[in-house]
């Protein structure tokens, strides 16, 4: 059962299964029932897609509980736009609604290619119920709306956290490049030290952690690559 109040302990775990274009008409239906603009708050956006994704295939709350492992009052919280989750349980929600987790953040149309420029970028922090509870990164994805990707690249902010984290794993595979600050990235018993132009490519089977190391932000360009399950 998820606490939306947790922290959670893997920022790249989080970001994997964007969109392919699979579901793209029936993404765009929904956009469409659902009337949103880009003037939608983001938290409210993906709740409502999650709501109407819902109704039209006919699940209950209970039914999302089941699948994704939440509470029903955590469901609840996501659709209402009290909560906005950590990527990771937009993959969980994605997965349960039989979607693509991208097509709960996207807001523009896919494309063939995608060209974002840099004051086009939009900074994503994750926060519980209390939006005053934040959860120790924010990310900038660099390929909302490009389709059928195999690669999620973003720009990461890590923030300095006290905390005490575990390791995760999924699959597919990471790249890191270090631009600013210093990060430790944990990998089973072994445990690497970044600092700026350091880079890192693992497989994400492993148990693996990444954080900012020392005291001030550090920021990290991601490639995320997670194979399509056939």
């Amino acid at each position: 059962m998820s606490d939306p109040k947790k922290g959670y302990s893997d920022l790249l775990e989080d970001m994997k299964d964007f969109p392919s274009s699979a579901e793209a008409d029936f993404l765009e239906g929904v956009t469409r029932s659902s009337g949103m603009t880009e003037e939608v708050d983001l938290a409210q956006s993906v709740g409502l897609r999650v709501k109407t994704i819902r109704e039209m295939k006919g699940l209950s709350w209970s039914d999302m509980a089941q699948r994704t492992g939440f509470s029903e009052a955590l469901v609840g919280q996501i659709e209402s736009g009290e909560v906005l989750p950590p990527l990771g349980d937009l993959v969980k929600l994605a997965r349960a609604l039989d979607m693509k987790m991208g097509y709960l953040l996207v807001q523009g149309e896919a494309k063939p290619y995608d060209v974002v420029r840099k004051q086009d970028r939009k900074a994503i922090s994750r926060y519980a119920s209390q939006k005053t509870i934040r959860y120790g990164y924010s990310y900038e994805s660099l390929a909302p709306e490009k389709r059928d990707r195999n690669m999620e690249p973003f720009l990461v902010t890590l923030e300095p956290r006290t905390e005490e984290e575990s390791p995760s794993t999924h699959d597919g595979e990471e790249f890191i490049y270090v631009l600013e600050g210093m990060i430790e990235v944990q990998m089973g018993e072994k445990r690497e030290r970044l600092q700026p132009e350091d880079s890192i490519y693992y497989d994400s089977t492993l148990p693996h952690l990444v954080r900012c190391w020392g005291d001030q932000p550090a920021r990290i360009l991601a490639v995320l690559y997670t194979e399509e399950k056939k």
